[in-house]
């Protein structure tokens, strides 16, 4: 069976909060969620753009047939482990199946914590 989604997805509003004060209930975070319904592995390369450096390309990560994975941007970032530093970014996923992907954002920077998911634009 063929996965549903789409083999390119682009998130163009990336902006890693700091994780916040010691005591919050939740840290500040950014979490890339990546869905694969199909019945092959998907290899996904990810492509980090920033305002004021040239990008961090090719990040390879892998999402199971058949299972979601998260990963959470404020931690090391596929096979270089590379760390999106805090502040505005963009990304590109490149996959060889059809996913479908989301970014989940927690911001603590307000007192009435936030927690907001956004899907990307997504093309083949």
């Amino acid at each position: 069976m063929a996965g549903e989604g789409k083999r390119i997805w682009i998130f163009p509003d990336g902006d890693l909060p700091p994780a916040g004060e010691p005591g919050l209930p939740i840290e500040g975070h950014e979490s890339l969620i990546v869905l694969n319904t199909g019945n092959t592995e998907a290899q996904i390369d990810i492509d980090v753009f920033f305002p004021d450096r040239e990008p961090e390309a090719g990040l390879k990560v892998s999402v199971p047939a058949r299972r979601v994975r998260c990963f959470r941007l404020d931690q090391p970032l596929g096979d270089r482990s590379f760390q999106i530093p805090f502040g505005q970014y963009s990304l590109r996923l490149q996959s060889n199946v059809p996913v479908v992907a989301q970014i989940g954002r927690a911001d603590v920077r307000q007192p009435n914590l936030a927690y907001y998911t956004v899907m990307g634009y997504s093309t083949d």
